[in-house]
């Protein structure tokens, strides 16, 4: 599982979203979400039955509005595909360019995101500030830490209330620490 580094994702569906394309990947599954300004992306084109056709990156004209996200998943064979690719116009190594090579052999699963999913990508500054404040804002109207990684490691059972305990007490940020340890408190009321 790849995501890149410029993207939150955020949703109750996400994590079987996610565990449901890892289990059935036989190639590369890779995300989906509708935008309104699809040149800014790599952008899924469909036939009119809804499949893949192919993957455009920062089309100049519209094809589409399902932008790829940054979430892929791929199986073993992907490094091999990878040391196939040369470098794009822009001198880049291309990651369509992966993904297009697993729709070509037909191995190429797109999950459509809907209505529940965020999908965040931090990679100016205005779509930086707007996922700050998103952020910001469900965690203040919540009271709950979007990927607190102590949270989800206790509650995935990774972890146990002790080690918990003893990461609250050596977090040297006191907003981490009161967080931990009212995850604490409330699992001594239950």
């Amino acid at each position: 599982t790849l995501i890149l580094g410029d993207n939150i994702f955020f949703g109750t569906s996400l994590q079987s979203q996610i565990i449901e394309a890892t289990s059935a990947n036989q190639g590369a599954t890779i995300f989906t979400s509708w935008v309104r300004d699809p040149e800014r992306y790599g952008v899924m084109h469909f036939d009119g039955q809804g499949n893949p056709v192919s993957i455009i990156e920062k089309p100049k004209q519209r094809q589409s509005h399902w932008a790829v996200t940054g979430l892929y998943i791929y199986c073993s064979d992907v490094v091999q595909i990878a040391q196939t690719l040369k470098p794009s116009e822009r001198g880049e190594l291309e990651i369509t360019d992966v993904n297009n090579a697993y729709l070509r052999e037909g191995r190429l699963q797109v999950v459509r995101f809907g209505r529940g999913i965020a999908w965040l990508d931090t990679g100016t500054h205005e779509s930086l500030l707007q996922a700050s404040s998103f952020v910001q804002t469900v965690e203040a109207r919540q009271g709950l830490r979007i990927a607190c990684l102590e949270e989800i490691a206790f509650h995935k059972g990774f972890i146990g209330l002790d080690a918990l305990r003893a990461l609250a007490t050596e977090s040297a940020n006191a907003s981490s620490r009161s967080y931990l340890e009212a995850i604490i408190a409330e699992q001594a009321e239950s």
